[in-house]
């Protein structure tokens, strides 16, 4: 893949396709090719420009870093290919990204989708969060199937969890395809969301779509619809029988509602 220098780093990333540009902002851990399975190929489909990137500290040696180092290497990354004002997509980390460059740099931006987002922290996000910053700098190795479980257990909903046939590939993958906590990622951690953004949310006036995956146990839905009713021009969608990794299992849903959203009619 190619890199592009911004921000002081170099970032990897894939252009795929052509017309007017979607960009693609992943979420903690994961690399940008994630997108490629399923919304990279739809929009495409669709006669989108899709690009996806792998953020700061996925691949390289970066362990000091902010939310703004990643809006800004967005924004950057934006300006290399020329693609502004474009669309832009996120989940997780990346929606809290995408939601922030909306705000900073909203002449970059035509529209945003946020998925799996928040504006605030609650008591049980942060705690989750701070456990799992403890157990990825301790010296503590989990079993690669302890890892496998409980990594579907906090991202599938239970209508995947409970199929006996969709639960075995799953943790096929899981198993086979570990997260390995470089200082990177670790650091890529410590970017969980510390103070209420929601009020500096009522300035952001770019087109939005706010999608909430109504079983998301790490971040639940109505931190996703609090995050909508902040933003004055967002709209609200929520999404059934799905899990953190909604756009992953259910891809169909998550892609109709972009491309329907892009596409300037309701969802």
């Amino acid at each position: 893949m190619p890199l592009a220098a911004v921000n002081g780093v170099k970032i990897s990333y894939q252009d795929t396709g052509s017309g007017q540009p979607v960009v693609l902002v992943m979420g903690t851990a994961a690399s940008g090719r994630v997108w490629q399975l399923h919304q990279v190929p739809a929009l495409v489909d669709a006669g989108y420009r899709v690009i996806t990137f792998d953020n700061r500290g996925f691949s390289g040696g970066e362990t000091e870093f902010t939310i703004d180092d990643l809006v800004v290497d967005t924004a950057q990354l934006i300006e290399h290919l020329d693609l502004g004002p474009c669309r832009l997509v996120g989940t997780s980390m990346g929606a809290q990204v995408v939601t922030e460059l909306a705000l900073a740099r909203p002449e970059l931006v035509t529209q945003a989708v946020m998925m799996a987002t928040r504006g605030r922290p609650d008591v049980l996000r942060q705690e989750m969060g701070a456990a799992e910053r403890e157990l990825r700098d301790s010296d503590v190795r989990l079993p690669a199937r302890y890892e496998a479980v409980t990594r579907a257990v906090q991202n599938l909903s239970p209508r995947t969890l409970n199929d006996d046939a969709a639960m075995r590939d799953w943790l096929d993958l899981f198993t086979m395809s570990p997260t390995i906590w470089t200082p990177g990622l670790r650091a890529q951690l410590r970017l969980d969301i510390t103070g209420n953004r929601l009020p500096a949310y009522h300035a952001i006036n770019v087109p939005c779509l706010v999608i909430g995956f109504a079983d998301d146990l790490r971040l639940p839905a109505y931190l996703a619809r609090e995050v909508a009713a902040a933003i004055p021009s967002a709209r609200y969608l929520e999404l059934a029988d799905c899990g953190h990794y909604g756009y992953l299992e259910r891809p169909d849903a998550v892609n109709a509602a972009l491309i329907t959203f892009f596409a300037g009619r309701h969802t």
